[in-house]
């Protein structure tokens, strides 16, 4: 061996030589690698957002015909979806008005759960029994949403009808207990690590100044946590507000707005429901074709929004926390 390697003991017992200067070539091989690397990377990023652009850029495309002969503010403006009348009709209220129905009616059942069982896990069981039980709630997220639907046409509907008396078991209620189900894993998780991001030092602070772990979890973790848990929820709000099958299968597909507003046992109809219904028997280039476009860029939008708010308290947290 001479003065230009050093040996490297691993754990197998076996001596491996590596050298300490390089030679031009070996320093020219790694140069290339690293740059051909890094090129790749850029080029697979570049390739995910230059198609998220694309997917944009045909939606809109597609729903032009429809804002050029109704206009923007028309379609917003009635709940009247009447699209194979001798009259058609395309207002996109009602489906706006059942898509925020189902999404917060959702979020009232999901995120006080969410959020407990998100510091049940972080604070008050032994990491064996979060080992167990974390990926199994993990699990109802890899459930098909057609699996979640069936259940709620075949169980809940009838189940309703016949212990709470409504007139029809696929409602807005039906629709919304099911998301709350399905979004439940999203927020736990995020939620979960939020909270168990913080740290021992805060916890042990609060119990020094003889607060109660009732009070530390409530008063000090969960405040100590909100940027986190409320990304938590929106990212719980993207998942309900885009899922297709279970409202499509379970919200009964009324086009209206219940009266009174508070009554969930009526029937509803969501924007991702028409656009899965009504895509496949609709002509090309129609009026109505490019209606259902124009419920996809209103979708868009408003998941596009989320988004952003989502990564803007993700991104405070991280301050918080000294991470970015």
């Amino acid at each position: 061996m001479d003065n230009s390697t050093v040996n490297l003991r691993v754990k197998s017992g076996a001596v491996q030589y590596r050298p300490l200067a390089l030679t031009p070539g070996q320093d020219l091989t790694g140069y290339v690698l690293s740059k051909l690397g890094k090129a790749i990377l850029f080029l697979m990023t570049c390739s995910s957002v230059f198609a998220v652009l694309l997917i944009f850029f045909f939606v809109i495309r597609e729903s032009l015909i429809f804002f050029r002969d109704q206009g923007l503010w028309a379609s917003v403006s009635t709940n009247a979806w009447y699209p194979k009348s001798e009259d058609p009709r395309y207002g996109m209220l009602a489906l706006l008005a059942g898509s925020v129905y189902v999404t917060l009616a959702a979020l009232a059942f999901s995120v006080p759960l969410g959020v407990m069982a998100a510091v049940f896990l972080s604070d008050l069981v032994s990491f064996k029994v979060r080992a167990v039980v974390k990926p199994v709630i993990e699990i109802l997220a890899a459930i098909p949403s057609v699996a979640y639907g069936f259940f709620a046409v075949m169980v809940m509907a009838p189940w309703m009808q016949d212990h709470w008396h409504f007139s029809t078991g696929t409602n807005a209620l039906n629709a919304a207990i099911i998301l709350s189900i399905m979004a439940l894993p999203t927020i736990i998780s995020v939620a979960e690590d939020s909270v168990s991001s913080l740290g021992r030092e805060l916890r042990e602070a609060s119990y020094a100044l003889g607060a109660t772990r009732f009070e530390t979890l409530f008063k000090v973790v969960i405040p100590a946590a909100h940027s986190g848990i409320i990304a938590a929820i929106i990212l719980g709000m993207m998942r309900a507000i885009g899922e297709t099958m279970v409202v499509w299968m379970a919200s009964g597909n009324a086009s209206q707005i219940p009266s009174p507003w508070w009554d969930l046992s009526q029937s509803v109809r969501t924007m991702t429901a028409t656009i899965a219904g009504e895509m496949g028997e609709t002509e090309h280039g129609s009026i109505h074709y490019g209606a259902l476009f124009a419920v996809g860029v209103y979708l868009l939008v408003i998941t596009l929004g989320l988004n952003l708010i989502s990564e803007f308290f993700l991104a405070r947290a991280k301050k918080a926390l000294g991470k970015a």
